[in-house]
């Protein structure tokens, strides 16, 4: 290999050095073929694949919204495909979970890139959160959880001045 291709500029700094396509380089075809193996050994488990796609490559699925204003703690969830059945919302020591099964409708496939089985996920909440109110709202594929927050809350907020 010519080291002088791993370098992206050659010695007069101001002409990029012409490098072969990344389809083309070993490298690169190395990397596909390993994300390729990592999904292939985890599919095997019916989990969604980490390492090649981008589903699940966050933190987890479902993706969620959280946000929080002075009286309420709201979290968002998007189920699509999903029944309010199939998902169950708990809240044990300020962790706000939600749990569910997506259940396939495709028998027979020859590929498939859509993801079944059970899924869960936690969020922490503050401790301002007050347990004894919190509602949820299944609509059109999106959860809704609202929890009010303590009354007490705003007065056990300290601001503290930043000087200059």
């Amino acid at each position: 290999m010519d080291f002088r291709n791993l370098i992206p500029w050659n010695r007069d700094r101001n002409v990029p050095v012409v490098r072969q396509r990344e389809d083309d380089h070993p490298v690169f075809a190395l990397h596909r073929e390993m994300n390729r193996l990592f999904d292939d050994f985890f599919r095997g488990f019916d989990l969604p694949a980490r390492f090649g796609s981008s589903f699940g490559a966050s933190s987890g699925w479902p993706n969620i919204e959280l946000n929080e204003s002075d009286k309420e703690i709201r979290v968002v969830a998007e189920l699509p495909g999903l029944e309010q059945k199939d998902v169950d919302v708990s809240l044990d020591n300020d962790v706000l979970t939600i749990r569910g099964e997506k259940k396939g409708s495709s028998t027979g496939a020859v590929y498939s890139e859509r993801w079944q089985g059970t899924f869960q996920r936690s969020v922490q909440l503050s401790p301002d959160a007050d347990p004894e109110k919190i509602t949820a709202d299944f609509r059109n594929g999106v959860l809704t959880v609202t929890i009010a927050k303590r009354p007490d809350a705003q007065t056990r907020v300290r601001r503290i001045p930043v000087n200059g």
